[in-house]
Parts: C-alpha cells; structure tokens; sequence
C-alpha cells in the first residue's frame, strides 16, 4: 500500500507542476500515465468501467470524474482538480488535489485552502473504535464555517486490493455513528467542495460531474492507513511511515 501510495503521490506532484495556461488535460493525463508506468505499475483509472483516461482532471465547476481531452487547455484563472491512482503489486494508491492555473481570484485561493484543510480535520478523528460519522462531521462543520457547501453524492472509500472497497465514507455525518474504525484498515478520504451548493449533475459523457448552480468546487484526498499508533497518510512522497503529527 505505501509504495502504491509513494507512486500515486509522486505522478500527482507532477502533474501539479505541469499545469500551468495553455496546457491540455490530455498533456497532464501523459504526465502521470508516464510516471505511472516508468515505476513498473499501472494507472488505476484506466479503463475503470470504461474510463477512457489515466486520471480524473476536472475544471472549475466540475466536481470529479473530468475525461482528459486534446481539446481542453488551461486557462488562467482556472482550479484543475486532478485524481490520480496507481496499482501497483496487487494494491491501489488514491489521492487527490486542486491546483490554480496562474493567477486564481482570492475566492478560489479560499476554496482550495479550505478544501484541504477540511482533509486534516476528518483525518484528526480516523483512529481505533472511532466511527465514520467521527471523519465527515468533522469535515462538513469545518466546511460549514466558511459558508461552502459539502457534495453529498459522492463519498470517500476503502481502498486496498480494490480502488473502492467497503466501507464507504462520506464527508458528511453524525459523530459516534456510522462503521467503527479499527487498527489495520485502510481508506481513502476525500472531501469535495462547492462554493454553492451541493446539488450536482452528470454531463452528457456519463462521467463528469458538475454543480448545478456552476460554482467553482475543489477536491483533495489521500489514502491513509490506521493503526494504534496513530493514521499513517500512504499517499505521499518518500518512505516515511510515522503517523500523522497534526500537522500540514
């Protein structure tokens, strides 16, 4: 799980620093599908029900699930989201982020900021004999504060073997309900955020997700790992295996 998650973070990483005005989605879809493979493992996405790309690239107002496309540039201005895995022998890596193309308004800076930090609050209570409403109550009252809207359709995941596996994990909840927590499971948590409101659609392609009121939306997740000794983030660069310090 670590080294499909050091593969994940890492062909996210580059993808991040190659986004910039101009640039395709397809061009970025390349830049992970490369690394990808150039450390002997395979997208997750690719061919995931028929998805036809390496990752998830979705812009501004679309939520998840973005066909890259030869068609589709940058422009300054815009969020890009980008969700990335990687299976890698016999188990799958899962992370998300969103990433300004060039100069972004202070409304979206805002967005993305507090997207990510919402991740850190659900993660705070991912730990032994907790429950899953623990994680996305945590989640959804930090987003709350800021006036943005939690997306309910779509929800967090297992992750192992499988790129989704029971249980599911919503980013929404009631503290102290939901399945308990134990030590040695692995999920990933993803909290996406509107600007509006939480109520989406699916576009013409039977994959990308938009909100219906066309605010601006921003995703972030990585797969963690908990253990007795705290919850371990597996989607990140390097080897480092110590829990969670409170800190990002």
């Amino acid at each position: 799980m670590r080294a499909a998650g050091r593969i994940t973070a890492e062909a996210l990483i580059l993808a991040g620093e190659a986004v910039r005005e101009g640039v395709t989605t397809k061009h970025l879809d390349n830049v992970i599908r490369s690394h990808i493979e150039k450390c002997g493992a395979t997208p997750s996405f690719l061919g995931y029900s028929g998805f036809p790309g390496s990752a998830c690239i979705s812009i501004n107002d679309e939520v998840i699930h973005g066909i890259p496309s030869e068609e589709r540039k940058l422009c300054e201005g815009d969020i890009v989201k980008i969700d990335v895995g990687a299976f890698f022998r016999g188990y799958h890596g899962d992370s998300a982020a969103t990433f300004g193309v060039g100069k972004i308004s202070d409304a979206a800076e805002k967005l993305i900021e507090v997207t990510r930090a919402s991740f850190y609050k659900g993660l705070c209570n991912a730990k032994p004999g907790n429950r899953i409403g623990d994680i996305g109550s945590a989640i959804d009252a930090y987003i709350r504060t800021f006036g943005f809207s939690t997306i309910r359709r779509y929800v967090g995941h297992g992750v192992g073997r499988e790129l989704h596996e029971p249980p599911d994990v919503p980013n929404y909840g009631t503290p102290g309900r939901g399945p308990r927590l134990s030590a040695g499971q692995t999920i990933a948590i993803e909290p996406m955020v509107s600007a509006g409101g939480y109520e989406v659609y699916e576009a013409g392609n039977n994959w990308t997700v938009l909100t219906v009121d066309h605010a601006l939306t921003a995703h972030y997740e990585h797969s963690v790992a908990i253990t007795e000794e705290g919850v371990v983030i597996l989607t990140r660069e390097g080897d480092d295996m110590e829990p969670y310090d409170g800190k990002y």
